[in-house]
Order: C-alpha cells, then sequence, then structure tokens
C-alpha cells in the first residue's frame, strides 16, 4: 500500500477540488492518505511570492477556472462571500480534532465545505462556532500546541521543497495542483517514465536568475 502526504490550506480552491476528487482520481488504488495543514501563506512569504488572488489578473482567472472545474468534474463548489481570507482558525480547528496534527478525512472534509459550498463567509464568527460544535475536537484551537503543529507542518513542507498547495508527496516525489492527479496516478501504476525523465526533466541550468523582491 501506498502512502500519501497531502499538504493543503483551505484558502485554496485547487486543495478543495483535489480533495473531492482525490477518491475517483485514485480508484481502484491501494494506498492510503495523511492530511498535512499547513500555512499557505507561510509557503509564498518563504519564496517570496504573492499569491494567485493577490494578482489582479490571475485573481479573476483562477475564479473562473476553478468554477469551471468543479463543474466539469461534478463538484460541488460557491465561492465564498469574500476571498482571499485568514484561514488561521480553520487550519488550526482542523490540528485541534487530533492529538497528533494529521486530521482524518472526515474533518478536513467538513472544514472544505464549510468553506466551498454554499458561498458563505469562511470566517463568520457564528458559523465558525457551529462548525467547531460540528467536528470533534480534542484540543484547544487557540493553544500554544496547536499552533506550534501548524508552525512545524509549515516548515517541514519549506523543507521538503513545497512551495504551493495542494501538494501531494508520495515516495520522494512532488505532485503539485489540481491537474497532477492523473500524474500521481501513472506514477502510482508503475510508469516507468517516472525512472527516467522525471529526473532528467530538471537537470537543467538556469541561463538567468531573478530574484523576487522581499
Amino acid at each position: 500500500m501506498k502512502q500519501i502526504t497531502f499538504y493543503l490550506d483551505f484558502i485554496s480552491p485547487y486543495a478543495y477540488l483535489a480533495f473531492e476528487h482525490l477518491p475517483a482520481a485514485l480508484e481502484g488504488l491501494s494506498y492510503s492518505v495523511r492530511y498535512r495543514p499547513v500555512l499557505f501563506a507561510g509557503l509564498l512569504q518563504h519564496h517570496g511570492q504573492l499569491g494567485p488572488a493577490e494578482i489582479p489578473g490571475k485573481r479573476d482567472w483562477t475564479y473562473r477556472q476553478v468554477l469551471w472545474l468543479a463543474r466539469e468534474h461534478s463538484i460541488p463548489m460557491q465561492m465564498p462571500a469574500a476571498h482571499p481570507f485568514n484561514p488561521l482558525a480553520l487550519l488550526r480547528l482542523a490540528l485541534a480534532c487530533t492529538e497528533g496534527g494529521e486530521p482524518n478525512r472526515h474533518v478536513c472534509e467538513t472544514v472544505f465545505r464549510h468553506v466551498w459550498q454554499g458561498g458563505a463567509d469562511a470566517t463568520d464568527p457564528q458559523r465558525l462556532e457551529a462548525l467547531a460544535a460540528a467536528l470533534p475536537v480534542v484540543r484547544e484551537a487557540s493553544g500554544e500546541a496547536v499552533k506550534n503543529q501548524l508552525r512545524a507542518n509549515t516548515e517541514e513542507a519549506v523543507a521538503e521543497g513545497l512551495f504551493g498547495v495542494p501538494t501531494l508527496a508520495l515516495d520522494g516525489k512532488l505532485f503539485w495542483g489540481f491537474d497532477a492527479l492523473a500524474m500521481l496516478r501513472s506514477n502510482m501504476e508503475g510508469d516507468a517514465w517516472f525512472d527516467g525523465a522525471w529526473h532528467e526533466a530538471a537537470e537543467r541550468p538556469a541561463a538567468v536568475v531573478r530574484h523576487a523582491p522581499r
């Protein structure tokens, strides 16, 4: 059985789509998934980047594309009332549902659907209170242990080479984005391409190096 680590942030519409589509994308294969919440903004800060929703033209494209992808894959999806938003409360709440820092699929599904179904405000205090009541919380979401777990998860993601979410890690390989699910499946099925071209594709010198402002 293959073990996949699914790095996610509930703020990401692509992470939501990948989460919902994963069972269909990997149908018939033997695998288990460890869900690892991380702070996407922390990855962006580390790499000196803006998020897609912080770049006006890219923001418009992102929202149009994810809604189209949801329709094409029959995934229920409505944009939240405001986006981007601060996802810290949601990330910490998910982590508070487990002692070990890896919430199960039910918890992640509940939080994702809180954000991406219904079109409501993802950070509305009353909705957050109702969400917490619907989840099997075992730790204080605002406690230092949970905050430290989220920080550790994000630092681990940076150390592993992540630059965005969703990223699915398998056997030392990172598969980024909703559209990488087909590539992940191919790898799990033993496609020989991954024995050579996977490594060769990245072995290219850079002719120009630009540094993003910090």
